[in-house]
């Protein structure tokens, strides 16, 4: 079958990263690979991917509702049947996230295997580090686990599997709970934490929200990373306060940074107070504290 890629050129590496990741999560279906690189007299260059294509003029107008940027033009190709999911892999350097450096088996070779070493994949689930998203919610485990050793952790909504894996590495004596309501990157998860030989520190469940037995079973969590959407950690702002005990750490991302005061809003009217709001490349991560 013939693939179709899409090409998009901007001179502002932090707009070609937003568009990237907005790319990346709104696009349904989203691309098979996606790669971001620096290219010699052309600026940043987006390559995406896919089998089913999107109307390029469609999927610009959609990525200018999304970023509110003036989006370039975008052009389509041809491209052989091959493993773009593969190759784009390779493209992808290392990330040093606090002290997390993430990186792919293309890379065991050239980076050094200490216990903060995330060996992660890009595939079938969400969370590699380049995501912005991703790098603010591994940094913000990283400030706060230097502060104090949390109990009970829940990754709410894994991907990858990631943050749970962090959040594991750093807390040796942590209960460390990771939920997804999709079944393939609750078995991605699952996979990575055995590459990561994590498995048995980390237990994982496929759940929409909190709705699951065993976690409305278990006591409540000291710290909760949810890496979502906006419109989706709204909705749980009630479910994530029933399960945060008075005093314990959130820390909530996948939100433009436009749509940080309203989930701001919706998460202080449920008792959190916010401590940080950190912005990267468009994208907002917050830490609040329960009251």
């Amino acid at each position: 079958m013939t693939a179709r890629k899409l090409t998009l050129l901007t001179a502002d590496r932090d707009i070609a990263r937003m568009l990237a990741a907005a790319m990346q999560d709104f696009v349904e279906p989203p691309p098979d690979a996606l790669t971001l690189f620096e290219a010699p007299d052309e600026g940043w260059r987006i390559e995406a991917y896919f089998t089913d294509l999107p109307e390029p003029d469609a999927l610009r107008a959609m990525l200018g509702d999304v970023t509110g940027l003036d989006v370039p033009e975008i052009h389509a190709e041809d491209v052989p049947p091959l493993n773009w999911v593969a190759i784009s892999q390779a493209a992808l350097p290392p990330v040093i996230a606090g002290r997390f450096t993430v990186h792919g088996s293309h890379d065991l070779g050239r980076v050094a295997q200490g216990p903060n070493a995330i060996l992660i994949d890009a595939g079938e689930a969400f969370g590699t580090a380049h995501h912005a998203t991703t790098y603010g919610c591994l940094t913000a485990i990283d400030r706060l686990t230097r502060r104090r050793a949390f109990r009970r952790v829940l990754d709410l909504g894994c991907g990858s599997g990631v943050l749970a894996i962090g959040a594991a590495r750093v807390l040796p004596n942590a209960i460390v709970i990771a939920t997804d309501m999709d079944p393939t990157s609750v078995d991605v998860a699952r996979s990575n934490m055995a590459a990561n030989t994590a498995p048995g520190r980390i237990a994982t469940y496929v759940a929409t929200g909190l709705d699951h037995p065993k976690l409305r079973r278990t006591a409540k969590f000291d710290f909760v990373v949810a890496n979502i959407l906006a419109d989706p950690l709204i909705r749980l702002a009630r479910d994530i306060r029933r399960v945060v005990l008075p005093g314990g750490k959130l820390v909530l991302s996948g939100i433009l940074i436009p749509q940080a005061p309203a989930v701001i809003a919706a998460f202080v009217a449920q008792g959190f107070a916010l401590d940080r709001h950190d912005r990267v490349t468009g994208w907002s991560t917050l830490t609040f504290t329960k009251r």
